[in-house]
């Protein structure tokens, strides 16, 4: 389990003082994974907190499995003590997977609250036929300054509340898996991941009217999230068949909308297929500023129906409520009409 979570407003630059023990001194070096526009942007801030430390930085662009494992070879030819992910879900994946191959620490630095993916042990690259998640290492630090992430876009910030509400049917389809296929369901992670979504939907207000406050809400349920996956060793209680959705849309659309965008459109429509209440969670996706429909995702409208239509194909071994037969297209069409995905 990740051994310190530091959040707080300029903790960034108090970071030597979070390091564990056996991570500090002139002698260490670090690797650090970010990306081109953060690095440019907060860099000095990142050098000035390690002072005397040995640092070299990999700037990645992409979540694939060969930048992952070229990060990995220059940690290994520079002999890294410790490897720190310092961005968003791209750059903190890349970096965890590196860490994961050399057995190294790693760091996590988040910059933005848009994914769940901050803390858990999964690590999501691309580079096979579909999108996987790979079992990773936890960080053993997660340092978390709430100013820079609530300095970035707002769009992110809106997409992390909409990746943290899909723990209400990715507990579900959980739930069937384990009443249909017998597969091991962790009570205790389950709860703590709804607590995510529930956490998200009680402070909706604050999410929609205070940047600093709602930063905290978002950052706190996605770290809840990421406990969770760690618990129950799987990224079950996280992710479901609304995932599946986002993830077939990631596979046929040239420029995907963001994950937790997506997330939070497919957990409206199965919300539905699961018969609870998907009006509520529109309405809450709406109050905070997400998109709720094919237009607003900016999505033209039959790639919405041809996701749903191949989303069960992306992990088959994975039993969600869209079953192993999937939705026909007219089963698909009904479901957006109903749920007013397309209007």
């Amino acid at each position: 389990m990740t051994k310190r979570i530091v959040i707080g407003s300029g903790v960034i630059d108090s970071l030597v003082q979070h390091l564990p023990s056996h991570l500090t001194g002139c002698d260490k070096r670090f690797l650090v994974v970010s990306g081109p526009n953060v690095w440019r942007l907060y860099s000095n801030r990142i050098e000035h907190a390690l002072g005397n430390s040995s640092l070299e930085v990999e700037l990645v662009d992409s979540a694939h499995i060969e930048v992952a494992n070229q990060v990995a070879d220059r940690a290994e030819s520079m002999r890294a003590h410790a490897i720190i992910g310092f961005g968003g879900g791209k750059s903190i994946d890349v970096a965890k997977y590196a860490a994961s191959r050399l057995k190294r620490p790693f760091i996590s630095i988040p910059t933005a609250a848009s994914h769940d993916g901050v803390v858990s042990s999964f690590a999501s690259l691309r580079g096979r036929e579909r999108p996987t998640s790979f079992k990773a290492v936890e960080p053993v630090l997660l340092v978390a300054d709430i100013d820079i992430i609530a300095s970035a876009p707002r769009r992110l910030l809106v997409a992390g509340a909409g990746d943290a509400i899909a723990k209400f049917t990715a507990v579900l389809d959980w739930r069937l898996a384990h009443m249909l296929k017998n597969e091991y369901y962790g009570e205790y992670a389950a709860n703590l991941a709804l607590l995510s979504a529930k956490h998200i939907m009680r402070h909706r207000r604050t999410i929609a009217s205070d940047p600093i406050a709602g930063t905290r809400v978002v950052l706190e349920a996605l770290i809840s999230s990421s406990v969770a996956m760690s618990i129950a060793g799987s990224t079950r209680p996280a992710s479901g068949s609304e995932h599946l959705f986002s993830h077939a849309l990631d596979m046929i659309l040239e420029r995907p909308a963001l994950h937790g965008e997506q997330t939070g459109i497919g957990t409206i429509l199965m919300a539905r297929l699961h018969r609870i209440d998907w009006r509520k969670i529109k309405r809450v996706l709406r109050a905070i500023g997400a998109p709720t429909t094919a237009r607003e995702l900016g999505v033209p409208e039959g790639k919405i129906v041809e996701a749903l239509t191949i989303a069960h194909t992306i992990r088959p071994e994975r039993y969600t409520i869209l079953g192993r037969e999937g939705l026909t297209r007219e089963a698909a069409e009904k479901l957006v009409l109903e749920t007013g995905v397309i209007e």
